[in-house]
């Protein structure tokens, strides 16, 4: 991290399509059935604004949809606003890219943030894997791994 920007990178093989896996991310209700009832609302348009948004209704994260590639690659401007300590260190940006791989989809995840040492590149570094473990899960074998967020 010598050039202070914290990340956390993270790569899976998904047996599906570009299409079905960009479907489960960008629709609220394949959303809600893998990220542990969460949905993102936007009209995933450059320049629109995108919220995350828990069951009970809270907003824990949003921003701007910087770039939008259907089926290959979404990038978000990222702010959390839940935890003080994680809102305080500003800006996070997310890219998201699909590849259609040996008949399976390579998804690779890079959130990063202009912070050395970033709390929220930490937090998104236990919470991205269970996210996927389940996305993954679901779109193979139409169950998910894990049933509850991780606390905090």
């Amino acid at each position: 991290m010598t050039d202070g920007i914290s990340r956390f990178v993270y790569a899976t093989y998904i047996r599906t399509t570009p299409e079905q896996l960009w479907a489960a991310l960008t629709q609220p209700e394949f959303t809600k059935q893998y990220w542990f009832g969460v949905t993102l609302e936007t009209d995933w348009k450059a320049g629109s604004p995108w919220k995350m948004v828990l069951p009970d209704g809270l907003v824990t994260d949003e921003g701007e949809v910087a770039e939008c590639d259907p089926p290959r690659r979404l990038a978000l401007r990222w702010r959390h606003l839940w935890r003080p300590e994680l809102a305080a260190e500003g800006e996070a940006f997310c890219v998201i890219e699909l590849e259609p791989v040996e008949g399976a989809v390579k998804l690779t995840i890079n959130h990063s943030i202009p912070h050395p040492g970033a709390k929220l590149i930490e937090a998104v570094g236990g919470g991205w894997p269970r996210i996927l473990s389940n996305l993954k899960s679901l779109l193979e074998t139409g169950q998910v791994v894990l049933k509850s967020k991780p606390a905090g």
